[in-house]
């Protein structure tokens, strides 16, 4: 295999455009990440993530995706060992905010709305969105909260505590023991 840049193949050369990319968004945010950037830090020729990604979108959208997928994964984890609804909720919440502080760039991926267009998202990732609102929407429901605008405004809560912390106008530990304190107020003991 030659490390040159017009003799060297990929396997799976989708895949380490990617790689290649997310490894970047932990350096930058999506917006300051070219086809011909990544293409260097995969070590292929500039012309070789045009084979995969019919634009810049085109690799935006695949960086929001596996963003995307990476959340919903921390979320669900989160969720799956806690031992009461309370906890998952808890759990869940928490897992969603330090994912927006730990990995910010990822974060506003997910969320730039010229990438993943409100209403309009991409086949790979309508079903990410719809399985996190469902992982958020089964916790909160699990402790009685169930009505479509407790888990919006459950929703907006975390986002918003997310990203102030993300942006600095707090700190982490101040968003998650705000977050857990309001639970605690919302919800009965023993739940």
């Amino acid at each position: 295999m030659s490390s040159s840049k017009t003799g060297y193949h990929h396997g799976d050369l989708a895949r380490a455009l990617e790689d290649a990319a997310m490894q970047l968004l932990e350096r930058m945010p999506a917006a300051d990440i070219s086809l011909r950037e990544v293409a260097r830090a995969a070590d292929v020729s500039h012309n070789a993530p045009y084979h995969h990604f019919s634009d810049r979108l085109g690799l935006l959208k695949a960086i929001a995706e596996r963003s995307m997928a990476d959340l919903l994964a921390q979320v669900r984890n989160a969720t799956t060992d806690a031992a009461t609804p309370r906890a998952a909720l808890a759990a869940g919440g928490e897992a969603y905010i330090r994912f927006a502080v730990e990995h910010p760039h990822a974060f506003d991926a997910v969320y730039d709305p010229t990438v993943c267009v409100p209403g309009s998202p991409t086949a790979t990732m309508a079903p990410l969105i719809d399985a996190l609102e469902g992982a958020l929407a089964a916790a909160a429901a699990a402790t009685g909260l169930d009505r479509p605008t407790d888990v919006v405004a459950l929703w907006g809560l975390i986002h918003g505590l997310g990203t102030l912390a993300a942006a600095g106008h707090f700190g982490l530990d101040d968003a998650l023991g705000s977050y857990e304190a309001l639970l605690g107020r919302l919800l009965p003991a023993g739940v």
